[in-house]
């Protein structure tokens, strides 16, 4: 039997245009000769469509949708297609399948997570019973079983498999009514190192229970969470059949048996401009490792970025370029997404601000091609001086700058650029894109409404170690990626990071080093490890450690008022990680 595996992009609540979506992948299913198509999960709603499912005449307007897109399918195919379906006086995660106009089946996922991004016991009501079809296909029907997402993973992919440990096994029960074939839509964020782990898992599947295992992921990004389409199947030996391309808009077509000569386009995609002629590709034809995980970054927060900005109406963007690391990285990302003469860099000095800074900022937009304009903003930080100190001294406060450091003073600075930044973004109709890096704002150090101010965190999940690490393999891979030149200026990889509001400051005047920093987080944050066992297992001194973890523990009000992020690793300071603000847990004993 031959199947067609569909990565659709979804845009949330946009039922028509999915619908749209879905209905010129099945033509070219139908094309390919492939007797089964499988859409992603809750494609036509889009995935997740979180408080829409509560909102009158929604669901039922998904399942219009749907059964108007099954009605008009092609002939002969049998197509699945992922929607939200009232079940009862609640909703179900369902799989409807059409074929020759007619709806055959539904399925309810029965597995639901509630854990990290996921919250799904929310809005689902668990499905019960397995499904298995009757699939029509020209070397005789074929029973195929129907799961969703979590169904195959079971938590085992985010380390939550105890959640399901006493709950019945989906895989087994649809094997036990026949199926030699299954198949699961997916919308699974991307996260680093998870596409392996589902794979190792489908396999596991195939090998144990003797069928053929097919996974098709949603593609795409929506608000925080990126999906990297990723299409693949394991046969009954459990060795790869196809593993199809990543972060690509296509089509997976793959036949199940193995003495059928493969279809002349296996597997399909449309590569995006900056990765034409690319040196490497995202797909793999075995089961072996994942691509460069530098790459798969770079490939999910480029489709972050352009999908925020798509789905929410902007075509350009703009950004502070400081001359450091993460503005550089930033541009170059914004520019691989949206194209480079969508781009405007403002660079904006202050007294402090150092001529190699500045030199940076313009070599950057050179090697980009992308526009970059200056704004000194000594000027507007008087004015502000003029107006504040005055009334500072009435209140018998210090003036600024009286003192340095000053962090009135810095703040000040900060927030003049994001002001600046703002009234740009209002008149030209730009999304303000924002720099700051998982390092800075897991310890506070960004000043709200100044350098937080814009409508996308692009690499706010991830470290400074992995800023620098990505910055990197870009300038090595500049061709590949579509620049012209390395794109970020050597000197804003080897300069010492400073946020520039104070004479000769850098970033380790009041921070430990950044390796040292970036474990804590990781193993605070990502392992939630106590202080304790943090400073055991990695030698950092524990009243380090534990200034560390308060700054990380304090500054969660501050992340509340941050614009949206890129979500990339296992826990992002997001929705996936619910800390309270007003919050007294300490991790010493009391005294």
């Amino acid at each position: 039997m031959r199947i067609a595996l569909v990565p659709l992009n979804p845009t949330i609540g946009d039922l028509h245009a999915n619908a749209s979506l879905a209905s010129a992948a099945i033509d070219k299913a139908r094309a390919n000769r492939a007797a089964l198509v499988v859409l992603p999960e809750l494609c036509i709603s889009g995935y997740p469509p979180r408080d829409l499912l509560m909102q009158e005449g929604f669901v039922h307007a998904c399942e219009r949708t749907a059964h108007e897109l099954g009605a008009s399918a092609p002939g002969g195919l049998t197509v699945v297609v992922g929607c939200p379906v009232r079940a009862g006086r609640g909703i179900a995660n369902a799989l409807l399948v059409y074929r020759d106009g007619a709806h055959l089946a539904t399925y309810h996922k029965r597995l639901l997570p509630t854990y990290d991004v996921f919250d799904e016991d929310r809005y689902f009501v668990p499905g019960t019973q397995p499904v298995v079809i009757d699939v029509p296909a020209p070397g005789g029907t074929v029973r195929v079983g129907l799961a969703i997402c979590e169904d195959l993973w079971k938590g085992d992919d985010a380390g939550f498999g105890w959640r399901y440990r006493d709950a019945a096994d989906p895989v087994a029960e649809l094997v036990a009514h026949g199926a030699t074939v299954l198949v699961s839509p997916s919308a699974s964020p991307f996260v680093c190192g998870k596409g392996q782990k589902h794979r190792e898992i489908v396999a596991g599947h195939a090998a144990a229970h003797r069928v053929t295992v097919a996974s098709v992921n949603q593609l795409g990004g929506n608000d925080e969470l990126v999906f990297d389409g990723h299409c693949f199947a394991f046969g009954p030996d459990g060795k790869v059949i196809t593993n199809g391309l990543l972060f690509r808009d296509g089509l997976c077509v793959f036949d199940t048996r193995a003495d059928v000569p493969p279809p002349r386009s296996l597997v399909e995609g449309v590569i995006p401009p900056h990765l034409q002629g690319a040196a490497f590709a995202l797909s793999q034809d075995t089961a072996a490792p994942e691509a460069p995980v530098e790459l798969l970054l770079f490939e999910a927060l480029v489709l972050g970025v352009r999908d925020y900005l798509r789905k929410t109406g902007f075509s350009r963007a703009i950004l502070g370029l400081s001359g450091g690391i993460d503005s550089a990285l930033t541009a170059a990302i914004a520019s691989a997404a949206i194209g480079a003469d969508q781009v405007l860099g403002v660079a904006m000095p202050s007294r402090y601000s150092s001529e190699h800074s500045l030199h940076d900022a313009a070599a950057l937009a050179s090697a980009i091609g992308m526009h970059c304009i200056t704004v000194p903003i000594q000027g507007m930080v008087e004015a502000f001086r003029q107006g504040v100190d005055p009334a500072f001294e009435g209140l018998g406060l210090a003036r600024l700058g009286e003192r340095l450091p000053d962090l009135t003073e810095e703040n000040l600075q900060s927030r003049v650029r994001g002001t600046l930044l703002m009234a740009i973004s209002n008149r030209s109709g730009a999304i303000v894109l924002t720099t700051g890096n998982k390092s800075e704002m897991s310890v506070g150090y960004a000043t709200l409404y100044g350098d937080m101010n814009g409508g996308l965190a692009v690499l706010s999940d991830l470290t400074k170690q992995w800023v620098y690490r990505l910055a990197k393999w870009l300038n090595a891979n500049a061709a590949a990626c579509g620049f012209a030149v390395p794109p970020i200026p050597e000197s804003s990889i080897t300069k010492a990071p400073s946020a520039e509001l104070r004479p000769n400051q850098t970033d380790q005047d009041s921070l430990p080093p950044y390796e040292e920093l970036d474990e804590i987080l990781a193993r605070y944050v990502q392992g939630r490890e106590s202080p304790a066992s943090i400073a055991a297992h990695t030698g950092i001194a524990p009243d380090t450690v534990r200034r560390i973890v308060r700054l990380i523990d304090t500054s969660e009000y501050k992340r509340k008022q941050a614009a949206t992020g890129l979500k990339v690793t296992s826990v992002a300071f997001g929705s996936g990680r619910r800390w309270p603000i007003a919050q007294r847990w300490s991790h010493e004993p009391p005294a």
